[in-house]
Formats: structure tokens, sequence, C-alpha cells
């Protein structure tokens, strides 16, 4: 494991869990990306407020890591952009079709003991461990 890096995980779940618990406290939303970023898609009148700087609020974030600390980004062993953007295609399918995503699961749910969500968060970890052996070991981690 040469990136191991627990204080900056450390800082960044804080991060992240301090978000996801303010959004539920002061709004009762849940910090579910996909199904915040749907709701864009398809607006309700009255709920696109708070969508908007949620999704803002998480681009300037990045982009102001990205001016400040560059070095962040650097996590080497980059694939094609065909193969990220195929591979960002089927995170959006399984997304859609897992009813949420790793956020809105993995953070918000299992945090709340969510069956469902647990469920749903160990098929995602599977499903990626499984792709990454395929990729890496079967096809020779040339995609």
């Amino acid at each position: 494991m040469q990136n191991f890096t627990p204080l900056s995980s450390l800082g960044g779940g804080i991060i992240i869990g301090l978000a996801a618990s303010t959004l539920l406290l002061f709004n009762g939303k849940i910090a579910g990306i996909s199904d915040i970023f749907a709701g864009l898609v398809y607006p309700a009148r009255t709920d696109t407020g708070w969508r908007v700087s949620f999704i803002l609020g998480m681009l300037s974030g990045g982009l102001l890591l990205r001016l400040w600390y560059p070095r962040a980004f650097d996590f080497g062993g980059l694939r094609s952009i065909g193969a990220l953007a195929i591979a960002g295609l089927l995170v959006g399918f399984g997304t859609r079709l897992g009813n949420g995503c790793t956020s809105g699961h993995g953070v918000c749910g299992v945090s709340r003991l969510s069956t469902r969500s647990a469920v749903a968060t160990i098929t995602f970890i599977a499903s990626g461990a499984a792709v990454v052996f395929v990729v890496n070991h079967m096809l020779g981690g040339s995609i």
C-alpha cells in the first residue's frame, strides 16, 4: 500500500460525515449524490435551491483542492478516456438500478442501520472488487 494516507482519509471521512449529518439535521434530506443530481435533471419547483448549492459546493471544493493541493489528484494507474467513460456510464446505471449510490446507501443508509443499504453497500464493494480483479488479472489491466 504505497498510497496509504490515514490522516487525509480520516479528515475526508469526517468532512463527508459532517456534510451528510448537516443536510439531514437542517433539511431532513439524505445526502445521496445520485438522487440529489437526479432531482436537478427532473426538478421540482421548490426543491432545486439546496440541490444546486450542494452540487456546486462539491464541485467548488474539488476545484479548490485542485488549485491548492494538486498532488491530491496524482493517483497513477489511470485508464483510457474510453474506459473511464464506460465505467462512469456503468456506475450511473448501477446507481439507478440500486435506487441509490454509495453516498446515499453507504454513508447515510448504513449509519441509520438500514438493512437495504447494508446489502446495497456490500453489493457495491463486491462488484467493484470483482471488476478490478477481472480487469487487472484476467484482462491484463489493459482496458
